[in-house]
């Protein structure tokens, strides 16, 4: 966190000279004295949030990849002019056991095109479809295996 805070600095500055590089230290190294204290930030937090790095990374390649495909999947509903969308709801639990696990796969489902996270209560989740189809197997899908997997790991390392 102390790299990013002088790599900020030196970026805002825009220039690079010891008078600079110096205040920059010092700023940063406040900064972060004070994120410590007074935030709960600790290096143990940081370390914890590199060891998941990876994972959230391929969680997040695998998002952009899933919300590319339904973006394909929208325009061939919208652009079959024969016949209209079938918009549904549908209701499901996923066995998610942290509170981030569970934003996160609403999130995603609402980044994700034709589908919208309606309500989110505990475990339930009210979920609309532009089509059926994108409901389908919605309770056992990929977002909710890979979740598991980081909550999996992040209980693995905290």
């Amino acid at each position: 966190m102390y790299i990013i805070l002088f790599l900020f600095w030196v970026i805002l500055n825009g220039k690079f000279n010891l008078e600079i590089t110096l205040f920059g230290l010092v700023i940063s190294a406040a900064l972060y004295w004070f994120i410590c204290k007074f935030m709960n930030y600790s290096m143990e937090w940081e370390m914890h949030v590199l060891k998941a790095f990876r994972g959230i990374v391929s969680y997040v390649f695998f998002l952009a990849v899933e919300i590319i495909k339904a973006n394909l999947a929208v325009v061939h509903v919208i652009l079959q002019f024969d016949s209209e969308p079938e918009p549904m709801m549908a209701e499901f639990t996923a066995d998610l056991k942290t509170t981030t696990g569970r934003v996160l796969l609403a999130n995603s489902i609402t980044l994700t095109p034709g589908t919208i996270t309606v309500e989110l209560e505990d475990n339930s989740y009210l979920v609309h479809g532009l089509e059926p189809e994108y409901l389908e197997g919605i309770h056992e899908s990929d977002f909710v295996r890979k979740i598991k997997k980081l909550e999996a790991q992040a209980e693995r390392e905290g």
